[in-house]
This record gives structure tokens, sequence and C-alpha cells, in this order.
């Protein structure tokens, strides 16, 4: 798809908005990319690159690969996801660490918002259609259960959290965040990221694009034969994922790890056993503008779609 300027500067906002989705554990900026209406093209887009492009840029030259592979649309999603990374990560770990009832609040009602905007894309609804949403929906709930690993620093370990990870961002509902949290990396790579450790980074990156390939594969494979099932599969994962993004928790076990105390395990509580002040009305709030923000959001992409 050939876009104006502008158009490919929407691409790009749209990518400032995954990738601050993305640095978020529960977040997941495939949830965006759908929202936003350009999902399918992402996944279409990754495809395109493979043999037949090599095929195509040694016969037909530069110009002819670039257009096939949809770069313009990958440069400009991939500068907005880089450019919200780099300039957002450092704000939102604040966040985390300091108003975490207040950012998980938005995001929550964001993730509440975009479960309804998914299954709405499910043409029929059947028995098997439901008993998938329901499944994956309570394996969503329990991935969010399980206490994460130890810190790691091991290169090989980082390209293999990179490759799972990005599986789980181009998944609408799955947080790749969270996945590496899981796995004990999401610490290592901020870090990495604040410190300019470009050795990790580059582990990491190699990492996720090896995993992107393969995966966006069997991602196109059932959009294209298994359309209405795929989506309530994303749809129960988004929903299972709200158990991580409840804003109100209750910490039932920590450990020191590298001198600093690390939660294992949390539950999710009602904000009135919240032991602490649960900042109630500013949190519906917050609530509110990340259900609005993806109507918003909604909107824009099916307004643009039509033109």
């Amino acid at each position: 798809m050939q876009r104006s300027f502008l158009g490919y500067l929407v691409v790009t906002l749209k990518g400032i908005a995954m990738g601050a989705a993305d640095i978020v554990p529960g977040v997941s900026g495939g949830t965006i990319a759908f929202i936003s209406g350009i999902y399918e093209e992402l996944i279409n887009s990754i495809n395109n690159i493979n043999f037949d492009l090599l095929k195509t840029l040694r016969k037909e030259g530069i110009a002819a690969a670039w257009k096939q592979a949809n770069a313009n649309f990958l440069v400009a999603l991939v500068a907005g996801i880089g450019i919200s990374v780099i300039s957002l990560s450092k704000g939102i770990g604040w966040l985390l660490v300091n108003q975490p009832i207040l950012l998980w609040s938005f995001f929550f009602g964001l993730v509440l918002a975009s479960i309804y905007f998914v299954g709405k894309q499910v043409t029929k609804w059947n028995l098997v259609v439901i008993i998938a949403l329901i499944i994956f929906a309570l394996i969503a709930f329990y991935i969010t259960s399980l206490p994460p690993l130890s810190k790691t620093d091991s290169l090989l370990f980082l390209f293999f959290a990179g490759s799972l990870a990005i599986c789980a961002m181009i998944l609408p509902g799955v947080s790749g965040a969270f996945i590496l949290v899981l796995l004990g990396a999401y610490k290592t790579i901020l870090d990495a990221i604040d410190n300019r450790d470009f050795k990790t980074i580059a582990t990491v990156g190699l990492g996720a694009i090896f995993g992107l390939l393969a995966f966006s594969r069997l991602l196109k494979w059932l959009f294209n034969h298994h359309r209405d099932l795929i989506l309530a599969i994303l749809t129960g994962f988004i929903l299972g994922s709200l158990n991580k993004i409840w804003p109100w928790k209750k910490v039932l076990e920590t450990a020191i790890i590298h001198e600093k105390e690390v939660i294992l395990r949390e539950k999710s509580i009602l904000p009135t056993s919240f032991d602490g002040d649960p900042q109630l009305l500013l949190a519906i709030l917050l609530m509110v503008v990340g259900f609005l923000t993806i109507i918003i959001l909604e909107r824009i992409a099916s307004t643009s779609n039509k033109e």
C-alpha cells in the first residue's frame, strides 16, 4: 500500500503507540496495531521478507525489492517503535515504580476496550470459536499468574528471550514485555537501553528478528485459513491478560535479587482491600481515558480505511 508523507507519519505515530504499549509488562503492541488498522498489513509485510525478495533484488533491483517488501511502511513503523522505546523506557519505568496504580489503570481501560474491538471482527460465532476463546483466556490468565525467573545476563538466553518476546508482541493480548518479565530479562533489557549497552541490545534485536520472521508466517496462514478462530483466540488472550494489569494487587511473595527486592507472586484484589491509598477516583478516570483512546484509534482507523 502506497501512502503520502502524512500517511507514513501517521504510521510512525502508531508505531510510537505500539512501542509505548510494549514497554509495559501486560500490554501488547499487537493490540495497538490491530485496533489502529495496520495489523494484517504488518504481518503481510513481514512475510514479504523472504527468498523471493532476494530474487527480486537480484533481477529487478533495489526499487522493486523495496516496494515488494512494503519497506516504506516497515521503516515508518519501526522508527516509531524505536523512538518510543528509547524515549519512554525510563519514564515508564519510573511510573511502574512510583505510580503503578495510575499507570495500570490507564492500560486496563485500553485493553478492556480492545476486547470488544478485536472480538467484533469475528464474523461467525460457533461452539468451536467460543471454546477457543475460553481456553485461551484461561491460558493467558495462567501465564499472568506465573512467578518470574531470576535475572540472567547470558547473551544466548537474551537471544532466546528476544525471539519469544517478539512473538508475543505481535499477538494482540499477549505482552512481550511481560514474557521478558517471566524470563527474568526485562530489567536487563531496560538497563541496556538506558545505559546504551549496544551488545545486549543487538543480541536481543537479532533474536527478535529471528522470531518475527518465523512466527509471522504461521500467523499469516492462520488468518488466511482460520480467521474467525484466530480472532477468537486473540480475544481470549486479551481477556485473560486483564489479570496482569488489574491496578490493585496484594504481594504474596518477594525475593532479594541483585540487592533489590523483586515481587515473585501477587494477586488481584478489590480497591477496598488495598493496603494503602487506592487512588480510586483518579484510577477510574484514567481507565475511562484508556478506553476512549482505543475508541478514538479505532474510529481513525475506520475512517482512513474508507478513504
